[in-house]
């Protein structure tokens, strides 16, 4: 969810909610890989019924890493993919079912956000590479070294995208896998797997929140089954506490910040392209054997266990002497609600509500203040009662002024600290030969002892790379005074005629700020700048607050129903102010009824800039680029950023025009005949499918729907899947046991003795007018309190670390410094055995 800093404010005010992950390792015996027998207990001391895959959020790191080399081509990206699941099966070791849910065909509210991302991306990997060429031609021009230009191919990370031809073949390779897990893997056994490839339409986390939603109103749902969801966006903590599931878990990589990364220009470390200097790059160790030796550590996973987060929401959202009952599950609804004022993938966030200057701890202390008024809550199983919501609106809309002005105030106090800061530290820095950190000298008569030597190789690597740095600029100070070595003040006579470093300026440069939200005349600045209509046009304002209040209710509609509309967007850049949310009675009445999603191509029309057609076929491409194309002005070659108030580019608005469905879809009509077989089947719609192995109980009885090649969607019995039901069809090219299934990528072998069967399936059918309640069901046991006395505090105090698994009481390990001393002594002597 586009909630910048929502997990790392939510993880710092309940730090309770993090546990670090227990990961048992597979282990090599004479050269012989044994993989982890995931058929044992789970180290992490707590036992998973169900595993949820967000894919998007593997295939990304998969297919184009941040932090180390990318995979040559296809077919390793696709292993990459394997791998990953793997490892996230090996620690949550689900028991009855594993979902993996790839994004569709998505809502025409995310189309917007997707389309910026992508034209971005685009017109982000231009820049870059007129950037590496610019300072390519700088550093060789005064005499520095390159490595040569390596000309290879970029992988255009566009085509993860339904409808491309990559997201199809991941659709096959994906097939393979888990045909592969259930014939070999004793782990996956008993377990149902489920896959919604990118022809299915929905986003794979709502795809995932829909099949439990559908599940959990059957008759014969467990309702204590506890769900595992994978993925790094916020909005899954939302996703999962509306649930109202009381075991309910989220699994992510654990982020770590400032991740060293190589100059995508020299490839050493220790720089951005920017402060590339063009050194050759020294030998590293007798035989350069450390070359390229930066660690990349494998990167580790973390619990976020919702059930405490509702133990501290409870502590927080309890109310007395409320003029009527209250209910818990009721006030997580409002909380999940107000969240969404700060941000999310559909709508932008209010300007006078950002969730690093405390925006949801402001909603909240304003919640419980006016909730008496209010006579109620504000949200009902998803749908909002607009006056309870005005009321909290204009509450916030009253402190609006001096937000801005306090805005103001923190950020002109930062850059005051952080320029006090860089000149303490220039003014501590020690000579250029000083050891610094676990070598760096310490005082005598200090108290504090210096730290422990944890890795001397990546020590000493990071000292040669600071000091070459330092060379490099002392080189380049040199160029610039005209061989004069001194870089300092004393170079010249007296220091004058020298350019002063930006660090030592009174002032960075900043982004022009037309709006200016701190003075007054605020609003009227912001209506001109941003939609160019004078303040006083009233019925503007109005449009552009009833947008946002569909919006709202768009929103929460998806989070707990499902989606609304296909159609509905937010068709403006910017959000109007809480002051403005007035007369909200009537204001909404219900979204357009039987909508249908665009197909896949259709989709990429919407969403991709003309650098990205070569995934289109050839006239629809030329659509894009084509100066007589009645569509040409969705596809702009440039178009401005504006930052709106914030300091880097990424955090802008892309001002992108917003694409008109009915244009579009006349022009597409007119080259739909020129698509192949191929590209019509990549088009249309596609089911879900779920695969067992040959000795679950349900195997048979699929195994009979295709022995009678029953033609009609047939019932699943609950009684033969954990209570899971749903519709099963036969599917067209199905996995079945004892068929040999062929391996779509070369390294792998194909499987001659399958166990796996599979059929389509779609989930259980409701009316239109059905309303999921958003309620603890009936037999749920609440899971044993975690919170103590102290905890309240914990993340707002000291240092804190994560607990080991979900164990409370574990002893975590550590080794003095005898025994790190006998570690290395054995560890040296097994190695020179």
């Amino acid at each position: 969810m586009g909630v910048p800093a929502f997990f790392r404010w939510l993880s710092r005010k309940y730090a309770s909610i993090v546990v670090h992950c227990v990961e048992e390792k597979g282990k090599e015996c004479k050269g012989v890989r044994i993989p982890v027998d995931t058929t044992k207990p789970n180290p992490n001391e707590v036992e998973f019924d169900n595993l949820y895959l967000d894919m998007n959020g593997i295939i990304h790191p998969c297919t184009h890493p941040e932090d180390k080399p990318a995979p040559k081509n296809e077919d390793e990206m696709m292993v990459s993919i394997f791998e990953y699941i793997d490892r996230l099966f090996n620690i949550v070791r689900p028991r009855r079912v594993l979902y993996m849910a790839i994004d569709g065909v998505a809502p025409r509210a995310k189309m917007n956000q997707q389309r910026s991302r992508r034209f971005r991306a685009s017109k982000e990997g231009v820049e870059l590479v007129e950037e590496k060429d610019r300072i390519r031609e700088e550093i060789l021009g005064r005499g520095g070294y390159l490595p040569p230009d390596e000309i290879k191919e970029r992988f255009d990370s566009n085509c993860i995208t339904p409808g491309t031809e990559f997201m199809d073949n991941l659709a096959q390779c994906l097939r393979y896998y888990v045909a592969d897990r259930l014939s070999n893997d004793p782990g996956w056994k008993n377990v149902t797997v489920f896959l919604s490839d990118a022809s299915v339409p929905g986003e794979g986390e709502h795809k995932i929140m829909d099949y439990i939603r559908r599940q959990r109103a059957q008759p014969n749902h467990d309702p204590n089954t506890h769900h595992c969801l994978c993925g790094a966006d916020a909005d899954l903590i939302m996703l999962g506490l509306a649930t109202h599931e009381p075991n309910f878990t989220i699994i992510r990589e654990e982020f770590k910040p400032n991740k060293p990364r190589p100059c995508a220009l020299c490839g050493q470390m220790g720089h951005e392209i920017k402060d590339c200097q063009g050194t050759a790059r020294e030998k590293q160790g007798q035989h350069d054997e450390f070359a390229d030796s930066m660690p990349v550590s494998e990167q580790e996973f973390i619990f976020i266990r919702l059930c405490v987060l509702r133990e501290y929401l409870a502590r927080e959202l309890t109310m007395d002497s409320l003029p009527f009952p209250f209910d818990f599950e009721r006030s997580i609804d409002d909380w999940v609600f107000m969240c969404f004022f700060v941000g999310n993938d559909f709508l932008p966030h209010l300007p006078s509500l950002e969730i690093r200057e405390g925006a949801i701890d402001r909603l909240v202390n304003i919640y419980k203040d006016v909730v008496h008024k209010t006579g109620g809550y504000l949200t009902e199983n998803g749908y909002v009662n607009l006056e309870r919501v005005e009321l909290i609106m204009q509450a916030v809309g009253v402190a609006e002024d001096n937000i801005f002005k306090k805005r103001k105030e923190d950020d002109e106090g930062f850059k005051r600290r952080m320029k006090e800061k860089r000149k303490r530290m220039k003014d501590q820095r020690g000579p250029a030969y000083m050891t610094t950190g676990q070598f760096a000298p310490q005082a005598l008569g200090r108290r504090g002892r210096p730290e422990a030597v944890e890795n001397a190789r990546h020590q000493a690597f990071d000292m040669r790379m600071q000091h070459n740095k330092d060379a490099a600029q002392s080189l380049k100070a040199s160029i610039k005074n005209g061989g004069n070595s001194s870089a300092g003040p004393s170079g010249g006579a007296d220091g004058r005629g020298m350019k002063r470093k930006a660090e030592d300026s009174d002032s960075e440069p900043e982004p022009e700020d037309n709006v200016r939200l701190w003075e007054d005349g605020w609003k009227q600045r912001y209506f001109k700048n941003k939609f160019d209509v004078d303040v006083s046009d009233e019925d503007f304002r109005k449009k552009v607050v009833r947008s946002y209040v569909e919006g709202l209710c768009w929103v929460l509609r998806y989070y707990y129903q499902g989606c609304a509309s296909w159609k509905w967007y937010f068709p403006f850049h910017y959000a109007p102010f809480a002051s403005d949310f007035k007369d909200l009675k009537g204001m909404f009445t219900d979204f357009e009824k039987d909508t249908k999603p665009f197909k896949p191509l259709e989709q990429l029309m919407g969403v991709f800039p003309a650098a990205s057609g070569n995934f289109l076929p050839t006239t629809w491409r030329n659509l894009m680029s084509s100066p007589d194309s009645a569509i040409i002005d969705f596809y702009p070659d440039d178009f401005a950023i504006d930052l709106n108030g914030k300091k880097y580019a990424w955090q802008g608005v892309a001002l992108l025009p917003f694409v008109d469905e009915a244009r579009l879809r006349a022009s597409l009509a007119e080259v739909y005949s020129d698509l192949t077989p191929e590209e019509v089947r990549r088009n249309s719609l596609g089911s879900d499918m779920m695969f067992l192995q040959k000795s679950h109980p349900l195997s048979d009885f699929i195994h009979e729907l295709y022995r009678t090649e029953s033609q009609e969607g047939t019932e699943i019995p609950a009684e033969l899947c954990h209570g899971i039901q749903g519709t099963l069809n036969l599917d067209d090219d199905p996995i079945l046991p004892d068929k040999p299934v062929a391996s779509p990528i070369p390294t792998l072998r194909d499987i001659t003795q399958n166990h796996a069967i599979g059929v389509k399936f779609k989930d259980p059918h409701f009316a239109s007018d059905f309303v999921f309640k958003a309620v603890l069901l009936p037999g749920a046991k609440m899971p044993n309190k975690v919170l103590k006395p102290g905890d309240w505090e914990k993340g707002n105090r000291e240092p804190w670390r994560p607990q080991l698994g979900f164990n409370q009481h574990r002893q975590q390990a550590h080794l003095d410094q005898s025994a790190l001393s006998s570690s290395r002594y054995y560890h040296q002597g097994n190695v020179n055995n």
